[in-house]
């Protein structure tokens, strides 16, 4: 196998991955802030994780990963103004805030199981960890830290190379920020925000500096220490982390655990997901989901195939003809595996086919040179392509296919017509309704009684049931989508 090398945020340069610890590779990921919904670009980014993390298990690495979830401290502004996205849900909906979480929370992570995400070793919370995050706090006070009256707040000049991540090291670089009175510098950020006199919050704690909550970057800089030790081996996050938490956070692990401690080795951002209607960012007020995707008959395997066709470092560009094209390929995957499964033997060959090891070898390049998903599925794809033309025994290429799919995710070897059908909310109708009526149909169409036939296709449409005469790859029948 090829050496694994990986895009190094930091230094901005593809790297060999040289693991810390080879019987303990450790990751932490930003996780979610669960104060609604994901949506598909947040997604992506577990898409990617979840791809290096079966990536490092498929070359042997034991694996410890860390997926935080945020139900406190992160700001509608991303830095140091507005309100806390949970607290603002909270007015604006009526609930309890807590409740927010663990619904938002619960969503989220059947996101990650409907998306075939492997589930990490650790997901803790946020405010599970309110006083470790004290702790941090106090000890790197004295030296990087300074009161006001709204909390207590990071000083960037106290650490070398502020910026360095996101390579914007002044004022207009850093130009997200908000200001908040009395900042010795714009890009400082709060470790502790104390409560507004009369404000009542949902979620607050004491502190030495006032009742209030923890700034958002606090947490992942406290939580990586803790199930991961310092330096661990990889951090990864939205390319947006790259700009403001990421640097924060890494002027945190500096102050707290000296110049050369940033954390992590290698820091790790996927590109975004853009969506030219303008519904991918939540500010929007629309956005879609993955729960959206499956209300429109899509099965949210497809989604994941979509970004893996993409490299992760990419911006990738969703509509719903290019969901529909990767509907389609799962769907002539997911056939062309089958096939191959039925025709197996059992039986294994003392020399490999040159074909399957020209496979795996293009595989073990492109998985190598920092995960390069997209010339892997078209690896699979020429693979079932040579089997169906009878060059290929089938035990050769199906175990390469199912090699391949450890690092895909897909479950292609439980994947079939049946399962790749998604029951949007008007389908009605049970899979063996509809079975009854298209052999009713064909016996119509066999009798030439047209307008019988054209009646139960009218029928099934009414019942939310799309007839596929003459598909080129044998389905009879989809759930009709539903509208946008």
């Amino acid at each position: 196998m090829l050496p694994l090398t990986f895009y190094n945020s930091l230094t901005r340069a593809t790297e060999p991955f040289a693991p810390i610890d080879p019987t303990d590779v450790r990751v932490y990921s930003c996780g979610p802030t669960v104060y609604n919904y994901a949506h598909l670009g947040n997604l992506r980014a577990y898409v990617f994780t979840d791809t290096l993390a079966r990536v490092l298990r498929w070359r042997g690495y034991p694996l410890t990963h860390v997926i935080n979830i945020t139900d406190v401290g992160h700001l509608q502004s991303d830095a140091d103004a507005g309100e806390d996205k949970m607290e603002a849900r909270a007015k604006a909906t009526g609930q309890d805030i807590w409740a927010i979480a663990a619904h938002y929370t619960a969503a989220f992570k059947q996101n990650l199981r409907d998306l075939n995400v492997v589930e990490p070793t650790h997901f803790p919370l946020a405010t599970d960890h309110v006083a470790a995050m004290i702790a941090f706090g106090e000890a790197i006070e004295a030296k990087h830290c300074y009161r006001l009256d709204s909390g207590l707040y990071f000083d960037v000049s106290t650490v070398p190379e502020y910026g360095r991540l996101a390579r914007s090291r002044d004022d207009e670089g850093e130009g997200r920020i908000d200001p908040v009175a009395g900042k010795r510098h714009p890009q400082d950020f709060a470790i502790w925000r104390a409560s507004p006199p009369g404000e009542n919050r949902q979620m607050e704690w004491d502190s030495p500096w006032g009742r209030g909550a923890p700034g958002w970057h606090l947490e992942c800089s406290v939580m990586s220490r803790q199930y991961l030790g310092a330096p661990f081996d990889i951090h990864t996050g939205g390319i947006d982390h790259r700009e403001i938490h990421h640097p924060n956070e890494i002027a945190q692990n500096q102050a707290f655990g000296g110049c050369a401690d940033t954390g992590a080795k290698l820091w790790m951002h996927n590109n975004f997901l853009v969506d030219r209607t303008g519904k991918m960012a939540k500010s929007s007020g629309q956005f879609l989901t993955l729960q959206a995707v499956i209300d429109r008959g899509y099965h949210p395997l497809a989604y994941r195939l979509m970004c893996l066709q993409a490299h992760y470092r990419s911006e990738m560009e969703f509509s719903w003809e290019g969901l529909a094209a990767a509907l389609t390929r799962l769907k002539r995957l997911a056939s062309g595996v089958e096939k191959v499964a039925r025709a197996t033997t059992g039986k294994k060959r003392n020399d490999p086919n040159p074909i399957v090891q020209n496979a795996r070898d293009a595989f073990d390049r492109a998985v190598s040179n920092d995960l390069n998903t997209a010339v892997v599925v078209t690896e699979f794809e020429k693979l079932i392509k040579y089997f169906g033309q009878g060059t290929l025994p089938a035990d050769d290429c199906y175990d390469a296919l199912l090699d391949m799919d450890e690092v895909l995710g897909l479950g292609i070897a439980s994947l079939n017509m049946r399962s790749l059908r998604v029951r949007p909310p008007g389908v009605i109708l049970s899979d063996e309704d509809v079975e009854r009526k298209l052999d009713a149909r064909r016996e119509a169409r066999a009798g030439k009684d047209y307008a019988r036939s054209d009646a139960i296709r009218d029928e099934l449409a009414a019942a939310g049931v799309e007839v596929m005469d003459g598909d080129p790859l044998g389905w009879d029948w989809r759930p009709l989508e539903a509208e946008a």
